[in-house]
């Protein structure tokens, strides 16, 4: 089972591409596999011909068992031991006696596979939507139920749904029915059924608890005046995320020992800028945490464009295990919710992570050219930075967070 992402740590097959005996060529799919974060395709690592199948269908397994293995030393078109054992064994049988005949059995209406399996996705979304996966006649192979079947199934049942204008609207967190009475006699309490985490929840609870386990966590804030960035991001019709990360991306190369791994005892310092951006994928669903490679050398604009494409393909559930491996640094952004100061956990085996918050107007003391101070209204944003501090110390850490205060209260489009 490959790696696929920092936190990725098992994966489930669900599908079998190619089967025992069965030629297969060097990077040529051979399984599809599924995790909570990313649906796909194996390669093949050599040229060959299948010998052993060590991983059924619909098998959770953790990163780094084998799946198959491949005879190297095999060649196209030639027959694999089992097919001349078959033919060997049905030479020396002996005559087949002549069975009487029997009545056909009446075929289905519709073909039903038994012991059906499903990738964990597609149970997911089954289970959202309440939908009956063995109901759906799935266009895989082998008829293999896909996400597209369910999401198909899911978007059919929505447009056949008549409206309902008389149902009276409720905000959307209302905890209240439209005909429950009113008062506190509606009688005893009885508490919500519990479900167990998700597998995407329960891998993120793992990493991050590891991660505060094995890091030296130290979180650092500071206040940032974006009036600068905000008149560029309207100026180039973007948010102010990839301008601001694109200061950070100066300030990682001003500070190389934050742009780095700690991994044990080494610290491992990268040249290239691969700047993770986590996308959360809803309230169910968790966060990725896809990678913008060689961010050093691409403008604003160029960020703008790499940060949408891969949030777009994130929720689309469209990535792929490149997308999601070798970020050297993090950058996560729930101000576009509307919060104000976080403590972001570090992305094992990162050594920094920043937190960009909302930026929200409020009053500020600026100093003129004159030195005469006086209150202004300013765009402010808190950032804050957890770094870990058996790589840096805090001098370093606040040497960081003002180089990017800096370049972004200096920003010019």
């Amino acid at each position: 089972m490959p790696q696929m992402g920092v936190s990725v740590a098992e994966g489930t097959v669900v599908d079998w591409r190619k089967q025992v005996g069965d030629w297969v060529e060097a990077d040529e799919t051979i399984a599809e596999v599924s995790t909570d974060k990313i649906d796909t395709e194996i390669p093949s690592p050599a040229a060959g011909r299948i010998v052993e199948i060590l991983v059924d269908i619909g098998t959770t397994v953790d990163v780094g068992v084998t799946l198959a293995r491949i005879a190297t030393d095999a060649r196209p078109g030639e027959a694999h031991a089992s097919e001349n054992n078959g033919q060997r064994a049905k030479a020396e049988a002996p005559p087949e006696t002549e069975a009487p005949p029997a009545p056909a059995p009446r075929a289905p209406s519709r073909p039903r596979q038994t012991n059906r399996r499903y990738s964990p996705v597609v149970q997911r979304i089954a289970a959202e939507h309440d939908v009956d996966l063995d109901e759906i006649e799935g266009t895989g192979r082998d008829g293999r139920v896909r996400k597209q079947d369910v999401m198909a199934v899911v978007q059919r049942r929505g447009a056949a749904e008549p409206a309902t204008a008389d149902e009276p609207v409720l905000h959307i967190e209302s905890p209240y029915r439209a005909d429950a009475p009113s008062g506190m006699d509606d009688g005893p309490y009885t508490p919500p059924e519990g479900r167990p985490l998700s597998r995407m929840r329960t891998q993120i609870g793992t990493h991050m608890k590891r991660s505060l386990q094995t890091a030296a966590t130290c979180t650092t804030w500071i206040e940032v005046d974006v009036s600068r960035i905000e008149i560029a991001r309207k100026e180039l019709g973007t948010t102010a995320l990839p301008l601001i990360a694109r200061c950070v991306i100066g300030a990682l190369v001003e500070y190389p020992l934050l742009n780095a791994w700690l991994e044990g005892d080494v610290h491992t310092i990268h040249e290239q800028v691969n700047v993770g951006i986590a996308v959360a994928l809803g309230d169910d669903d968790g966060l990725i945490v896809p990678v913008v490679r060689g961010a050093q050398d691409l403008s604003p604009q160029g960020l703008s464009r790499r940060i949408r494409d891969l949030a777009r393909r994130a929720r689309a559930r469209q990535l792929t295990p490149d997308d999601v491996q070798g970020a050297t640094f993090t950058l996560t952004n729930p101000g576009q919710f509307g919060s104000m100061m976080a403590t972001p956990v570090i992305s094992q085996p990162q050594v920094a992570i920043l937190d960009v918050e909302a930026i929200t107007k409020r009053p500020v003391v600026v100093t003129d050219a004159f030195g005469e101070d006086a209150i202004a209204i300013r765009p402010m944003v808190i950032l804050g930075l957890s770094w870990d501090h058996r790589a840096l110390d805090g001098a370093l850490a606040a040497k960081f967070l003002a180089s990017v205060k800096r370049r972004v209260e200096s920003y010019e489009a």
